[in-house]
């Protein structure tokens, strides 16, 4: 079985003010997503503005629950949050009083870990993203990456069994960037964890996914799944090598493909929508 099932998931949300002649009153998010993720899989998830990419990993963490259809976690009905789901959004939500060792504990404190076990625990995280020296730094001290690697450790801390991501760095410089995608394909193969990742950039989903899920332009749908054949990254090739490859070209310009049509029928609902 599946580590992950979305069944037929439909997610719809009322519109404001006046109805609209399209959604009668109602915006649809998502409409019939069918998917299935593997026990320690990395799969990204790419699409348009407005595809309903962020909703369906709201919908897998439990912060939202799905209109129709269901979704498993381990054969379960997702019906809320969990412990078995860590969350990394774009936005690092570090407390900014707490160092960037206490931001990895107050997880676990959370959990009612004994002091001397989460301060152990979370110096262990810090070391895994590589910030072994900056425990006592608070996140103004930080630079953004470096804020969210602290993100990373606290979400992987309390050892979730799923890491869900929402683009987590999309704020970064390029070059911040692709170490952290580095560093995460690192602590992926080293923990083992089933990783959903949300991304618009084509390069990135290529780069770290072993199957990349394009979405439709809104409503969302599953479009195609593309396997990600790169081998693995990292061992014997530097991540320049592997960007600059013909394969990794030839993976990327599949995507975009496929992407190309849903970005211009996006971009004339917008408009179709800005004369109404």
């Amino acid at each position: 079985m599946a580590k992950i099932v979305f069944e037929a998931v439909t997610k719809t949300f009322p519109t404001k003010g006046k109805k609209s002649r399209r959604s009668k009153g109602e915006f649809t998010a998502l409409d019939g997503i069918d998917l299935e993720i593997e026990a320690g899989e990395f799969v990204v998830v790419v699409g348009p503005s407005g595809s309903g990419k962020s909703t369906l990993l709201d919908l897998l963490g439990g912060l939202t629950r799905p209109t129709s259809g269901r979704i498993l976690l381990d054969g379960e009905p997702v019906t809320g949050p969990g412990l078995d789901r860590g969350i990394v959004f774009q936005q690092y939500a570090l407390l900014p009083w707490r160092t960037a060792l206490g931001n990895i504990e107050f997880g676990l404190e959370a959990t009612g870990v004994p002091r001397r076990e989460r301060t152990a625990r979370a110096r262990e995280f810090l070391d895994l993203v590589g910030l072994t020296g900056f425990e006592d730094r608070h996140p103004h001290e930080l630079s953004g990456g470096m804020r969210q690697r602290v993100a990373i450790a606290r979400s992987l801390a309390y050892d979730p069994d799923v890491l869900l991501m929402d683009e987590p760095f999309a704020a970064l410089d390029a070059q911040t960037r692709e170490s952290l995608q580095d560093e995460l394909r690192r602590i992926w193969q080293r923990t083992g964890k089933t990783v959903v990742f949300i991304t618009h950039g084509i390069e990135e989903a290529v780069y770290l996914g072993q199957r990349v899920a394009v979405m439709t332009s809104r409503p969302g749908r599953v479009k195609e799944v593309v396997p990600v054949s790169l081998g693995i990254r990292g061992a014997g090739a530097t991540g320049e090598d592997l960007r600059s490859s013909p394969e990794f070209a030839r993976q990327r310009h599949e995507i975009w493909t496929l992407l190309h049509d849903e970005v211009a029928r996006a971009q004339r609902l917008e408009k179709e929508e800005a004369t109404v």
